[in-house]
């Protein structure tokens, strides 16, 4: 009795408990503590102790996969689709991960699931990473070009632009910006909407091109990655390896069941903002060594 008894409370425990949600969850904490502490100027090899300098950033980070994917999560179910938890995925780069998702495991039937399911992530990630940056540019330093040759230069899009003339002014030609920690983090949310954004295939402004064009979604995907590989041969490499990670998972989306059920005015609303979202947060050449 107590053999089985012990099998069947471990079973049930396996079931119920996600573990190895909570265990990437965990180690993309640590990672993401440990770039964040290195940013901030700690030597954690010598004083471990001091890994605690990269909270700001960790956290903020983490809040911000965490809005992105809790809402689709939310949306999904509230659609009926069924779908995992995020998995986290650390890394050993320069943010500490690779980002997280969740995976689907029921179709999206209508089109109205989809625009609701791929836009609420993006959504979510900007209005937090947008809260990030106005808080981080407001603690960030405006410091002599001189003091950041040799660094990592992140690229601005419109809106990081925007935020940074307001808030710190516009900077002289000799004058660059030290990010904030939670700058930073706000940075990165608002470059991977962007990542997620583009109409292409199966990522978020895959699901929303779609429920907006059908299958014309496909020529625009064609044409968005054959813009991407341009970019990466003219204006910053790394697009070139997007568009072959594009072409890999696909450039068509799976069709709806019941695709005359029409999308409503709300839903399109929601489209055009995700374009401008992704408009507004696309950044030509992400980085650059100054």
């Amino acid at each position: 009795m107590r053999p089985f008894f012990f099998e069947w409370s471990y079973n049930i425990l396996m079931k119920r408990i996600p573990f190895l949600h909570i265990l990437l969850f965990i180690l993309t904490i640590f990672s993401t503590l440990i770039v964040g502490a290195l940013q901030a100027g700690a030597d954690i090899w010598k004083e471990p102790g001091q890994i605690y300098k990269g909270l700001p950033f960790s956290l903020t980070l983490m809040i911000i996969l965490l809005s992105h994917e809790f809402a689709h999560f939310f949306s999904s179910r509230n659609h009926g689709v069924k779908a995992t938890l995020p998995y986290f995925i650390p890394a050993p780069n320069i943010i500490g991960t690779f980002g997280a998702f969740i995976k689907m495991k029921s179709p999206i039937i209508t089109r109205k699931a989809l625009i609701d399911i791929g836009a609420s992530g993006p959504i979510a990630g900007f209005i937090i990473s947008v809260v990030a940056c106005i808080a981080g540019l407001n603690m960030s330093d405006v410091v002599s070009v001189s003091e950041t040759r040799g660094l990592l230069r992140l690229g601005d899009s419109i809106l990081f632009s925007f935020l940074t003339g307001a808030i710190l002014g516009v900077t002289p030609v000799d004058q660059d910006i030290m990010l904030n920690p939670v700058a930073f983090a706000g940075w990165i949310g608002l470059f991977v909407t962007s990542i997620n954004l583009i109409p292409v295939g199966q990522l978020d402004g895959g699901h929303i091109a779609y429920a907006l064009l059908g299958e014309k979604q496909m020529r625009f995907s064609v044409i968005l990655v054959v813009v991407l590989a341009w970019l990466g041969l003219f204006i910053w490499e790394g697009w070139v390896l997007w568009a072959v990670l594009l072409v890999i998972l696909g450039v068509r989306h799976p069709p709806v069941i019941y695709w005359e059920v029409p999308l409503d005015r709300k839903r399109k609303l929601i489209g055009g903002m995700s374009l401008i979202i992704f408009i507004l947060t696309f950044i030509p050449v992400p980085f650059k060594i100054l």
